[in-house]
């Protein structure tokens, strides 16, 4: 059976040159970087060439990187380690209420703390208004953190006006830029940004790595104890396989993100026309131009989204409604709740995300088995017998 995977946003492949560059380090080179004999050292310098790869990537400078084991800790270092490193100067953070949750859980957390939170709301194409989150700055504001893409529908935010307002006003900025390093330009100083979280295996790195980047001269707080890695910001043996592999994702999608970003738009395009021609009572989610090139997020009237995704995974075809990390979860998506869409409309949400390795006919096969699915679906829902 063709098996095709559209959930590029969840995760990526593992690049066969990202392999090849690991495999060294599990076996042959597989000294403690903290160690100071030639072993050590042989993998320390691995480590500091991925660094440097790594920060000439986002325009920032190699000691402004710290690895780490994903973007969830990142996140968390990012928000827990500003919040209390400038408790004394005030408790309050703005956020946005479309975030990830490796962003909104930390905040929570925060508040069962003492901290006070501003989540703010998006407008219907899930786009956040860099003026409400100036009104909601307070004398006690400490830090803002918007996400730099949607993970579930793709919306860009306007990141470097936000982080203008943030800078003029002397509170730290932090985005979380899980979904867009790798697959848009991401340059540190053109975002205005203090701090910045990725992950590997979001563009075709391995999983369990990822870094944040700190501005020179940011206060915060460690977020792992216990030894003196990363310049006594974060504690824990270098995963050197890890490390070099991202080093080697990041050298790959430099050379080739702008085809890549062209590719996409093309066959992200074509889904959304044709899907909406093809299968009526759908609706696009997300902004319909400031999105990301690889992102579709279609709301289908009438059936509910795991039930499309059970009968596309029977035809080989991968994809998902929304977040991997809560797609256990029986609620509707809080991003689309956030945007003004009725629960029910939400529960019918589809994200396809496409990848370096989607090609013109796996969309082809899609769209020829897609609205056979929702038709089959439709005919057996009370919701749109009542419609018709």
């Amino acid at each position: 059976m063709k098996k095709i995977y559209l959930d590029y946003a969840a995760t990526t492949p593992t690049d066969p040159e990202v392999i090849k560059a690991m495999q060294p380090y599990f076996f042959d080179k597989f000294g403690n970087p903290s160690s100071i004999h030639s072993f050590g050292q042989e993998a320390k310098k691995a480590i500091e060439d991925a660094r440097e790869k790594t920060a000439a990537f986002l325009g920032a400078q190699p000691q402004e990187i710290v690895f780490t084991s994903g973007g969830t800790e990142s996140n968390n270092f990012a928000i827990q380690g500003i919040a209390y490193a400038m408790q004394k100067k005030g408790n309050h953070i703005i956020t946005t209420a479309i975030e990830h949750h490796a962003i909104i859980e930390p905040c929570k957390f925060l508040e069962s703390r003492g901290f006070k939170v501003n989540f703010v709301g998006p407008d219907k194409y899930g786009l956040i208004n860099p003026q409400d989150i100036k009104k909601a700055i307070t004398e006690k504001t400490i830090l803002i953190s918007v996400m730099h893409a949607n993970n579930e529908i793709g919306t860009i935010q306007p990141i470097a006006e936000i982080g203008k307002i943030a800078r003029e006003n002397g509170i730290y900025f932090h985005t979380d830029a899980v979904q867009t390093v790798g697959h848009i330009p991401v340059k540190v100083d053109d975002l205005n940004v203090d701090l910045l979280s990725l992950s590997a295996h979001k563009f075709y790195g391995p999983k369990g790595i990822g870094a944040l980047y700190i501005r020179k001269g940011t206060r915060i707080e460690r977020f792992l104890h216990g030894g003196d890695q990363e310049r006594n910001r974060r504690s824990s043996t270098y995963n050197t396989p890890g490390i070099v592999g991202l080093g080697k994702a990041v050298e790959l999608c430099q050379d080739n993100m702008k085809q890549e970003m062209e590719d996409q738009s093309k066959l992200r395009d074509r889904l959304i026309k044709t899907i909406q021609e093809k299968i009526p009572h759908t609706y696009l989610n997300g902004h319909p131009t400031l999105r990301l090139p690889n992102n579709v997020n279609i709301s289908i009237e009438y059936i509910e989204g795991e039930s499309i995704i059970l009968n596309l995974d029977i035809e080989g075809i991968a994809v998902s409604t929304g977040s991997a990390c809560t797609s256990s979860s029986l609620e509707p998506s809080h991003v689309l709740l956030a945007i003004g869409q009725p629960p029910e409309l939400a529960h019918g949400s589809l994200r396809l995300t496409l990848g370096r390795y989607t090609k013109e006919s796996d969309i082809d096969y899609l769209l020829g088995v897609l609205p056979k699915i929702v038709q089959k679906l439709r005919l057996m829902s009370p919701l749109y017998k009542e419609a018709k």
